[in-house]
């Protein structure tokens, strides 16, 4: 997942981005100043936020930065963003493209330094006083940009540079038109009091997000499970019991502690032999944050479609898709119900050979949610002789990682990764790197934060705190997040699914890394979102091309390659349980879109008799696999700006899919490709067609034909 600063939860609508600028020492003598003036100057001085980063290319400086420092560099951040955009507003020359657009996309650079590390720092390392600080800022900062989108004299500038666009260069226009659309999109030609009930909407909206993500973060620490009798864990290894108990003894309570994933399933399933302790940890999951976020989800869609109706649109969806490459509801439920029934057909297929299992066991109950998980593994087992516990020694963290991941980027893009010991980071388990070009140059930092633990959201994702840009002299300085559960002793020994997630988000760390682009508004993964999960996507195939798992896939203690006719059997079990997978993930995408299709005058009052109808409409509503997230915990849908566009991954999957098989049939792992793919696609942001992007490097639009081989619903 591509996380965006300002499209999280409180500044979701908002997309006018201001970086700071690179400036040379200046030795000019300040004029004489009054007592306010020097107290402003003193909180600067102590805080560092409010000073560029002396770090290597604007880094932050972690190990300076302390909580108090938020909230008044906040405070300064907005008011310098006001100066900035009230200086735009009166110029009394007649609006260009410099003296208005340019001037606002070097426009808040303070702002965007404190938003982009605090509410990064809020996704890793969250606690009761960073949520109350979220709390707090969310209606200031909806009001602040509010005040900017919807500013009649403002907005005439815009629109004066937007009249005259066709005399500028292609990349100049597109971003007017990026400014003159989220303009209008934001409401800017409404009236005065419609305006006024847009603020409202908008404030309300940002106080629900974030009230939604904090209960989510607190159900991770709360809604747990507490298992007193070892003897109920029985399946796991002494590793993972140990690991348990080092959960408990750390959050202060007795015996073993489950904590849940981001999403429905839970990985513990696949090994509990005991099935009451599976239901236990299968309903805990979920159910979680339902009493706090089931009234917080009806109030947000009644307000989306509110909202939606406001500026012209029947839905949220349709608003929302409108600047998407979908561009309609239509298109996107089109693509959704034509998978769907393959989806569900392989699901039961798969759920036929599940129950067969269950027989052999001399049980007759019907095979529910938490049996799956446990039962597959057994089917796995016997259809390809796979037990996942002689597999996982081969995906040793460090070696997945550097002999994994960074060989497969050498190979592909030329570039070498180097640690940087100096750099502060904001945990002791993160990891800081320097990227470099072939030609030794270098790209920017990219850090890493590999484990899970109390006080980070669920999941995994990719941000940046320094956005690319050549108008501003910027190079980038992105992150990792996974939520890999970290052993209480010995080595870090991974799942698949876990080595697929790291290829996965550092597909998203070298699109804002390799981004060329002039303007930070259209740099990097500032895309849209049915693109931007694209060259994420392509990146995960990766990590099985032969290559490099021969490179990775090593015995942890002898060193020895995973031998072939395992790897063999982990790449044909992989391909068990695609009817799962498919239908887990399509159901949340069609959760997604009917909560936000809702129209003004729809009345819900029971958020799970929703999700039972929303599913059953578009016939996945398939008891044994249940939707990928329900609403509840859906932080993409009502909290990380994703809502009505959780469809992006399977709409992008199209994308990777044909992309990489034209790789697979034009020389595979090879530069020639990386490069080629570096320069069309990765490099671009979002300063171009994006269509023609992925033309210029295939020669083709792709086709959804490698999407159905790939997720093996057809032969």
């Amino acid at each position: 997942m591509r996380k965006s600063i300002l499209t999280t939860a409180i500044l979701a609508s908002l997309t006018i981005t201001g970086c700071s600028e690179v400036s040379g020492n200046k030795d000019i003598t300040p004029p004489a100043m009054n007592a306010t003036e020097v107290s402003n100057t003193q909180v600067k001085v102590s805080n560092v936020l409010m000073q560029q980063s002396r770090l290597q290319y604007q880094a932050p400086e972690f190990d300076q930065i302390t909580f108090a420092d938020y909230a008044p560099a906040f405070t300064q951040g907005i008011a310098e963003h006001d100066a900035d955009i009230a200086k735009i507003m009166n110029n009394k020359q007649a609006p260009e493209f410099d003296n208005t657009i340019v001037a606002m996309e070097k426009a808040g650079s303070l702002l965007t330094r404190v938003s982009k590390t605090f509410f990064s720092l809020a996704s890793v390392n969250s606690s009761d006083k960073v949520q109350a600080l979220e709390a707090e800022l969310a209606p200031k900062l909806s009001a602040h940009w509010d005040n900017i989108y919807l500013n009649p004299e403002l907005f005439a500038r815009v629109e004066a540079v937007y009249q005259s666009r066709d005399t500028l260069s292609a990349t100049d226009k597109r971003l007017v038109e990026f400014y003159y659309q989220n303009f209008d999109r934001a409401g800017a030609k409404l009236s005065d009091a419609d305006k006024t009930t847009m603020r409202d909407l908008n404030g309300q909206l940002a106080s629900l997000t974030t009230a939604f993500s904090k209960n989510v973060m607190n159900a991770f620490k709360n809604e747990v499970v507490i298992v007193t009798d070892k003897a109920e864990l029985d399946g796991l290894s002494n590793a993972e019991i140990a690991t348990l108990a080092q959960a408990a003894k750390d959050a202060g309570k007795e015996g073993y502690l489950i904590t849940l994933v981001n999403t429905t399933r839970q990985p513990i399933l696949s090994s509990l032999n005991n099935r009451a302790l599976r239901q236990r940890v299968w309903e805990t999951s979920a159910n979680r944050a339902m009493d706090a976020n089931g009234p917080n989800i009806i109030k947000q869609s009644h307000l989306h479609s509110k909202k939606a109706a406001l500026l012209g649109y029947d839905s949220w969806a349709a608003y929302t898709v409108a600047d998407q490459m979908a561009k309609t509801p239509t298109a996107v439920y089109e693509i959704l119900d034509d998978l769907a029934p393959k989806a569900v057909v392989k699901a039961k297929q798969e759920a036929a050979d599940i129950q067969a299992e269950i027989a052999k066991t001399g049980a007759t109950f019907e095979l529910a949610p938490w049996d799956w998980a446990y039962f597959a593994e057994k089917v796995r087992k016997e259809k390809y002789d796979l037990d996942q516990s002689l597999v996982t020694p081969y995906f040793e963290f460090n070696r997945v990682l550097n002999d994994g991941m960074f060989f497969a980027m050498e190979k592909l893009y030329g570039i070498t990764v180097k640690p940087r010991t100096d750099l502060p980071v904001w945990n002791e388990d993160v990891s800081a790197y320097e990227i470099f070009n072939k030609d030794n140059s270098s790209i920017g930092i990219f850090y890493l934060d590999p484990y899970a633990r109390e006080g980070k959201s669920g999941g995994a994702w990719m941000d940046e705190f320094v956005t690319q840009s050549g108008l501003l002299g910027t190079k980038p300085v992105v992150y990792n997040a996974l939520n890999i559960p970290k052993p209480a002793s010995g080595p870090t020994l991974m799942t698949f699914d876990e080595v697929t997630t790291m290829f996965h988000e550092f597909g998203h760390a070298v699109h804002g890394l390799f981004s060329d682009v002039k303007y930070p508004s259209l740099a990097g993964t500032a895309t849209p979102r049915d693109f931007v999960e694209f060259p994420s996507q392509a990146n995960e195939d990766w990590a099985i091309d032969p290559q490099v798992i021969a490179n990775y896939a090593k015995h942890y203690q002898t060193g020895e390659p995973i031998p072939a006719a395992l790897l063999s059997k982990v790449l044909a079990a992989n391909k068990f349980g695609t009817g799962f997978n498919t239908t887990e993930y399509l159901a949340a995408a069609i959760l997604d879109m009917e909560w936000h299709s809702i129209s003004v005058d729809t009345k819900i009052d029971d958020v799970e008799k929703f999700e039972h109808q929303a599913l059953a409409k578009h016939g996945i509503d398939f008891s044994p696999v249940p939707s990928r997230y329900k609403s509840a915990y859906f932080s993409h849908a009502f909290a990380g700006g994703y809502s009505a566009g959780y469809y992006a991954y399977l709409w992008t999957e199209v994308f990777a899919a044909d992309a990489f098989d034209y790789m697979s049939h034009n020389g595979g792992l090879s530069l020639e490709n990386g490069n080629k793919f570096r320069d069309n696609v990765l490099s671009k942001g979002n300063s171009e067609d994006l269509m023609q992007d992925y033309i210029k490097f295939t020669g083709r639009k792709p086709s959804v034909d490698a999407l159905l081989k790939h997720r093996g619903l057809v032969d």
